[in-house]
């Protein structure tokens, strides 16, 4: 048997896709003028420094911090890349607030209304499994209608497009089929390790965590989900990790399919020029001797 394929990943972006290799990150842009722009940054992984940091669960939270920060860089070059055609450029400053309204309204949407729901409900719920069921299903709730609505947007649908052409194409990659947008047009826009499946079992083994601690006030509550956090998302990084194999265990499989079905709203078929800008995207992080065999 050979030697196994990394395993690489990326996300969409505005009009393009981020794809993040073994020691760098590629992203690519389509512009209005059918150009594609390409930024290249080497990265130095704290885990690769500290190796502590890149033992389970404790790798989980790291990734989870890094792809923050990647993410937000990448979606921030995609749009500097769409504004340098308005005259325009998002500042530093335009971009620290925008994460920091995003932080707040998911906090607002995915931790303080359940807990404000569940402390209304309690006093008439005997049982806490129940209570955390509910919250479950109040956050899932809340997950959905927020993608549901942001699909109708056109520009989501095609940041969304983008989002199904880095699947395919990651697809394509990690079969024996060489790359090209003929042969990844063929994959599924589905992965099971994709960031939706990430959310839906963060949201998942939450209910496991928290049954663990009765019924605290409406603000312990809400600490609680904060602290428990990096746990949580530690433990789901594994389960992401594992479903990512041809040998998954029956269970992680399970607990993957429903993030499978929430990825029919957040990904959607993308066109051919879609395809080339994240082929373009992943072959610029492959090793170079890799690239050189897949050169056409």
């Amino acid at each position: 048997m050979g030697k196994e394929k990394p395993r690489y990943g990326g996300q969409a972006v505005i009009e393009g896709v981020m794809m993040r290799g073994e020691n760098k990150i590629a992203i690519a842009v389509r512009k209005e003028s059918d150009d594609i722009v390409i930024e290249e940054k080497e990265m130095n992984f704290t885990s690769d420094k500290y190796k502590v940091l890149g033992w389970p669960f404790i790798r989980g939270v790291v990734n989870l911090f890094t792809a923050l920060i990647i993410g937000m860089k990448s979606l921030a070059f995609s749009a500097n890349q769409a504004a340098e055609e308005e005259d325009e450029e998002i500042t530093a400053v335009e971009m620290i607030i925008s994460i920091m309204v995003a932080f707040i309204f998911a906090m607002l949407l995915f931790v303080a209304l359940p807990a404000g729901i569940i402390a209304l409900i309690q006093p008439y719920i005997e049982y806490n499994l129940i209570l955390n069921l509910i919250e479950g299903i109040i956050k899932i709730s809340a997950f959905l209608g927020y993608v549901i609505v942001i699909s109708r947007l056109n520009e989501i649908k095609r940041v969304f497009m983008y989002h199904g052409a880095e699947h395919k194409v990651i697809h394509n990659y990690e079969s024996d089929i060489p790359l090209s947008v003929d042969n990844a047009r063929q994959f599924t826009t589905l992965h099971p390790r994709c960031g939706t499946s990430f959310i839906f079992i963060v949201i998942i083994l939450s209910i496991f965590f928290f049954s663990f601690f009765g019924r605290p006030p409406v603000l312990q509550r809400i600490m609680y989900h904060i602290f428990l956090l990096p746990l949580i998302a530690g433990s789901s990084y594994e389960v992401i990790k594992m479903a990512g194999k041809d040998n998954a265990p029956g269970l992680i499989r399970f607990l993957s399919k429903p993030g499978l079905l929430i990825q029919k709203i957040t990904t959607g078929e993308p066109d051919e020029s879609m395809l080339e800008v994240a082929l373009v995207a992943l072959k610029n992080v492959l090793p170079e001797e890799e690239r050189k065999e897949i050169a056409q």
